[in-house]
């Protein structure tokens, strides 16, 4: 039956960013209806961040014990299960699921309405048979994978973020077209798993970071056995056979030369597109961007054109993390609930890929600092210097930092065992605007491999305690002692 409602505020997404409004706003009293047309918890929870990381965990296990001889172990090879494995992905994402259920958000005096919605007008949703009016709205739809438009591609039973963990076998050989965060984790957690994996990049893999951090992260690939291919454009694709017998092909031009690389699975990964089709925004005066992948535009509060309709996360074509999300949700509700004029700012927004070893970022990475124009000094700590490392027998990696000629922090980089865990104080350092004697002065536990961050950040001070002007003043100061 047919019915209306009216509200505070009408959240429309149930991933992350709109979790965090629903739950947030409703907590503090305000009125909030939820529209979710498909599965609460978003793209993280159910084809996202909880399904990969719990394969790579996986996956890493598996690698793990083929280095056991160096450590005086036996040398056993693990059995991979690949449908049990798939059945731990699935028992993580239904451990978690609670937290993002109808019935918690009910509980939380959320009014959940499990249908797709659309605008009818500015102040108007519809979403299913309800009609609902409200002071504000969020948009929180996400994004989903983006697919390229390449000849015969629509006609391959390809496989994206959504589809891949729900495969009836493992592929005996992988082909990933994207060499992003999501392809190289993936690459390196089905390789380890057992399937031959060819990883097709464009340009270069994980070519948004410095070029030194991913240089580890590329080589451990390689060793992994991953046939990384860059420089690489797909300009075909085909499929014969069918079901169990299917044979993908690529045809992949690298420089001058042309390739045919065959495998019986595909994972498209070449990018994200933001969730706008149906939501009719047009009607409710929302603008979007003029590009091939439309997104809604915002403002620096999150405000769409009409200022009472605002849209986070991937949707709202920046960031594409969970927690840059979250992060906008935050900043929602200080401007809705409270009139605080509250702005986006990503200076101190961390980003990680999950490979072994990981790569994590936080500000400007050193090519970005150069272009600025800004006079800078380049600190690094390999942790081949580390003690935990080398007790470890893992020593890949470094700490980079880029700061001002003075001392401020401008960016953190590290690629190493545990690297987005080792970012969490060079985050917190750039958020508070601390420079970089603040880091040096950190008293670091030994052995650990935060170490190498302090270690990194004295680098600084190391031409000036260590030079010829500190030896003569040392000198002069000799003279007073008695």
């Amino acid at each position: 039956m047919a019915h209306s409602i009216e509200t505070d505020i009408c959240v429309i997404g149930g991933g992350s960013g709109g979790l965090s409004v629903a739950a947030g706003a409703a907590q503090m009293g305000a009125q909030v209806v939820l529209v979710e047309g498909h599965k609460m918890g978003g793209d993280c929870l159910n084809y996202g961040c909880v399904p990969s990381k719990a394969l790579l965990a996986a996956a890493h296990r598996a690698q793990a014990s083929q280095n056991n001889a160096a450590f005086g172990l036996s040398e056993e090879k693990i059995k991979v299960n690949f449908s049990d494995v798939l059945a731990h992905v699935r028992e993580i994402i239904t451990s978690i699921e609670p937290m993002d259920s109808v019935e918690r958000f009910s509980g939380l005096g959320v009014q959940v309405i499990e249908a797709k919605g659309k605008f009818l007008d500015e102040k108007t949703l519809k979403a299913g048979s309800t009609t609902i009016r409200a002071k504000r709205f969020v948009i929180a739809t996400g994004s989903a994978a983006a697919i390229p438009a390449i000849r015969g591609l629509k006609s391959v039973p390809y496989l994206t973020n959504e589809t891949i963990f729900d495969l009836p076998r493992q592929p005996k050989h992988l082909l990933i077209m994207g060499g992003g965060p999501i392809g190289a984790e993936m690459a390196q957690a089905f390789q380890r798993l057992g399937s031959k994996v060819t990883l097709v990049e464009s340009a270069h893999i994980l070519g948004r970071e410095d070029a030194e951090l991913t240089a580890p992260v590329r080589q451990q690939l390689l060793d992994d056995g991953v046939n990384v291919m860059e420089g690489a454009s797909v300009e075909a694709a085909r499929c014969d056979g069918t079901d169990a017998s299917q044979k993908i092909t690529l045809q992949v031009q690298q420089g001058a030369k042309k390739h045919e690389v065959s495998g019986d699975a595909l994972l498209v990964a070449a990018g994200r597109a933001a969730n706008v089709e149906g939501l009719d925004v047009e009607k409710a005066g929302v603008q979007l961007s003029e590009t091939a992948a439309p997104h809604i535009l915002v403002d620096a509060r999150m405000r769409t054109r009409n200022k009472k309709i605002f849209a986070i996360g991937d949707v709202a074509g920046g960031p594409q993390f969970t927690h840059a999300a979250g992060y906008h949700a935050g900043l929602v509700i200080r401007n809705i609930l409270f009139f605080l004029p509250a702005k986006a700012s990503y200076a101190a927004l961390p980003r990680v890929t999950f490979t072994n070893p990981e790569l994590a970022s936080v500000g400007l990475s050193e090519a970005d600092a150069r272009a600025s124009g800004e006079k800078i000094k380049i600190l690094r700590w390999p942790f081949e210097e580390n003690d935990r490392a080398r007790a470890e027998r893992d020593m890949r990696g470094l700490v980079k930092v880029i700061t001002t000629r003075k001392g401020k922090i401008l960016g953190a980089s590290i690629v190493g065992q545990g690297a987005g865990d080792l970012l969490a104080p060079w985050t917190l350092a750039l958020t508070q605007g601390l420079s970089i004697s603040a880091m040096a002065g950190v008293v670091s536990p030994y052995p650990t491999r935060g170490e190498a961050s302090k270690r990194a950040a004295g680098d600084y001070y190391t031409p000036s305690l260590f030079g010829p002007r500190m030896r003569k003043m040392i000198k002069v100061l000799s003279l007073f002692r008695r």
